[in-house]
């Protein structure tokens, strides 16, 4: 039997890789333009995925290319903290100013977004000389062994590999479903019953949840987050990983509660930051950033100058080509469609998201409990229509759209006609 380029590539992979490594897709990517993928046997796929919210300048855009082909011309690393380069400090200077707050910062440069949330939580620590770290359910935080901690998902992320350091507590997520009464009696349970506050050196959390499905965070939430953090001097961090670069229709996600006057201690920022090219950073308040001693934070990749020269053209595309603003209005549109097949579709329960981070949560009809398998045909459906989506959330009940803001028009309008048929041809 003759088998398919796909199919050989699947074999080898089985044969090759470790099952840990969850793979959703059964074909191979051979090349990308901007919010369109092709696999090695010439399909051709919409990519609403992103490479989990990575792509939010889109798969090889112009300017991002040169930016490291120049830089790729000049030199590939010299490690940053042996020989340093004028790059990184720009960009440090950078994030300093387009950052919420306009107090004094400083900026650290990791490659990976579990990086910079272990390197926060070593910041806060170091700054407070306290241990204790609160994060919230449903969270995700990155895969290595604290982040997987700070998670707030068990499966797939925290089985068999316990036991997990000792004085990470988790509380109730304030979003729209959960009363923030219900957050404030938690957490001073936790205060009475687990920690004092007195011991707690950070309490970390995701405006908007990544894999805990999309959900907002409550704007009363922020502010009475900040107050208990100030009041007991703990550390608060957002993580800003996957809402950071326009995905939620301004640069970062905490712009949206700058009119209350909240900004966060330090903020975690990462994914889209460097289009494809692994970069991350840690910005936060200069004399909590300067707590570490000189050696305690860096790493050998730490701010890579291919990933950096990326970053600087992407900071420079969100501003020109006004893509925060521009995934707003896309979101808007989506938001739309998927409200417009409620009466066709009666496992939409819920529709939700800022600017470009939209989700979709599906629920049994009338009300009933949440509706994985027909998330999973929906997902199904329209990976075999030729558009690329990912599910997340507690119960593996959402769907999230992940499209590139530099989407062109007539393109989101086909992944939103292939959308509608999935949803009919999932709820037939």
């Amino acid at each position: 039997m003759n088998h398919s380029l796909n199919e050989q590539l699947m074999a080898r992979k089985a044969a090759a890789t470790p099952r840990g490594v969850g793979v959703m897709g059964t074909f191979f990517a051979e090349r990308a333009d901007n919010a369109e993928l092709w696999d090695v046997e010439g399909r051709r796929f919409i990519d609403f995925a992103g490479g989990i919210a990575v792509m939010n300048s889109g798969h090889g855009h112009p300017k991002v290319v040169a930016a490291i082909e120049a830089q790729l011309a000049k030199f590939t690393h010299t490690c940053y903290q042996v020989v340093p380069y004028e790059s990184y400090i720009a960009l440090a200077e950078k994030l300093n100013a387009l950052t919420p707050g306009a107090h004094a910062k400083k900026t650290a440069l990791f490659s990976t977004g579990a990086e910079a949330i272990e390197n926060a939580i070593k910041i806060a620590r170091s700054h407070t000389r306290r241990s204790g770290v609160i994060a919230f359910s449903g969270a995700f935080h990155g895969r290595s062994l604290f982040a997987v901690s700070l998670t707030g998902k068990v499966a797939p992320y925290k089985l068999g590999f316990g036991p997990f350091p000792p004085e990470i507590y988790h509380a109730p997520y304030p979003d729209a479903h959960t009363p923030l009464a219900e957050v404030k009696k938690a957490l001073g349970h936790l205060f009475k019953a687990d920690i004092e506050p007195s011991r707690v050196a950070a309490i970390v959390f995701e405006p908007v949840q990544g894999e805990g499905g999309f959900n907002v965070i409550q704007a009363e939430a922020v502010r009475w987050l900040r107050q208990l953090c100030d009041e007991h001097g703990i550390v608060l961090i957002a993580d800003e990983i996957q809402t950071g670069f326009g995905r939620t229709g301004r640069l970062f996600a905490m712009e949206h509660f700058g009119a209350m006057g909240v900004t966060p201690d330090l903020m975690t920022i990462a994914k889209s930051l460097a289009g494809g090219v692994p970069l991350s950073a840690v910005t936060g308040k200069a004399e909590i950033m300067d707590a570490p001693a000189p050696g305690g934070l860096g790493g050998t990749y730490a701010g890579n100058p291919l990933a950096i020269a990326a970053a600087h053209a992407i900071i420079d595309l969100m501003r020109d080509e006004r893509l925060p603003e521009r995934g707003a209005a896309l979101g808007d549109q989506l938001k739309a469609v998927l409200d417009g097949m409620r009466r066709e579709v009666p496992q939409i329960a819920d529709v939700r998201g800022l600017g470009a981070m939209v989700a979709v949560q599906f629920d049994q009809p009338g009300g009933g409990a949440p509706d994985a398998e027909f998330t999973k045909k929906v997902q199904a459906e329209a990976l075999r229509r030729g558009l690329i989506l990912l599910s997340c959330g507690v119960d593996a009940n959402v769907l999230r759209f992940l499209f590139p803001l530099t989407i062109q028009q007539p393109v989101f309008d086909e992944a939103m006609a292939i959308l509608r048929d999935s949803l009919k041809a999932a709820a037939a």
